[in-house]
Formats: structure tokens, sequence, C-alpha cells
């Protein structure tokens, strides 16, 4: 067992959005035609929740050309990029099913009042395998002597200050030089 559970470990996603039942949502899917790759958004009203884990899917139903579609994604799934929620609805049900028999503006959920639209995530797994990597190549930049931060930063204020005052200086020497001409055309 604990092979297994490693093994859906590694393939659930790190981050995951809230989804509740009756929310109106945007799920842009992953679609492969041929050799190319694109995004597609399907948005509808979540009708159901279920299952758990890597298992764990949500339906979203919409109305399509007179037609009601109904599509089941997997939460965790790598064709899933990302769920956006449109509208936070206000269902007192765990299934919608009764939405399947309406027709029109009846087919939607009324609207929590008052609720803010974010787009919540649960993290389930934080990003461990990246931070070790890391420090291995920090290490040898470390152990110099000489820190090339601090090196950078007092050259880079030194020169800073010597252009100034030889702008500064430049700027008296042209004005000397501006009024000598000026006295000159003057006689």
């Amino acid at each position: 067992m604990d092979i297994i559970k490693s093994i859906e470990h590694e393939q659930l996603k790190n981050k995951i959005p809230v989804l509740d039942v009756g929310n109106t949502v945007r799920v842009h899917v992953k679609v492969k035609e041929g050799n190319r790759e694109r995004i597609q958004v399907f948005e509808g009203i979540i009708i159901k929740k279920q299952g758990g884990g890597l298992n764990e899917t949500f339906t979203v139903r919409r109305i399509s050309y007179g037609v009601g579609v109904e599509k089941t994604f997997l939460v965790h799934s790598p064709m899933v990029e990302k769920v956006e929620v449109v509208r936070v609805g206000k269902a007192r049900r765990a299934k919608l099913y009764y939405l399947r028999d309406r027709i029109g503006k009846a087919s939607k959920t009324k609207e929590k009042l008052g609720a803010r639209i974010e787009t919540k995530e649960i993290v389930l797994k934080e990003d461990m395998a990246e931070e070790p990597s890391e420090a291995p190549e920090e290490a040898p930049a470390i152990e110099t002597e000489n820190p090339v931060v601090e090196e950078t930063v007092d050259t880079v204020k030194e020169e800073a200050v010597e252009a100034v005052k030889e702008e500064k200086v430049e700027s008296k020497d042209s004005k000397e030089a501006e009024t000598e001409k000026e006295e000159k055309t003057e006689e």
C-alpha cells in the first residue's frame, strides 16, 4: 500500500483550486490537435464533486446551442491548465442534478450576495525537490575569497560619485568658457 500511495503522491499537483458545487467556473483545458497544442476554455456550473486524492473529479455543465453538455475533469490532471471562478453560486445540495431538467435562466444557481470572487488554492505539497538542488550550486560561490556582491556595489558607488563630480566640473568649465567667449565678442 505504501508503494501505491507514494506513486500517487508524485502525480498530485502542488496547488489545486478550491471548487464548490454551484460555482460558475472557466476550465482551461489543453487540447492536442495533430502536432499542435492549444488551450480551450469550457465555462459552466459545477454540478458535482466526487472522489478524493488522485481520483478527485468535478463535473461542469453548460447549455450549448440548446443542448446540455457535461464534462468531467480530473482535478490533478496535467491537461487541466487552470480553473477560474467566475461566479459564486448558492447551493444547498452536494449534487445539482435537478439543473438538468431546467432551461434558460432557471438552469442557473442563485448568486451568493457579498461573496468575493477569489482564486483560492490549497497547497498539497511544497517544492522540496527544487530547494536542495539550488544549495550545492551556491556553495562554491560562497567559498570565494572576495564576495562579488560587495565589489560591484563599491565600484558602482565610486563610479557614480566620480561621474557626478566630473559633470559638475565640466559644466563649470563650459560656463566659464562661454562667459569668456561672450566677453571677447562684446569687445
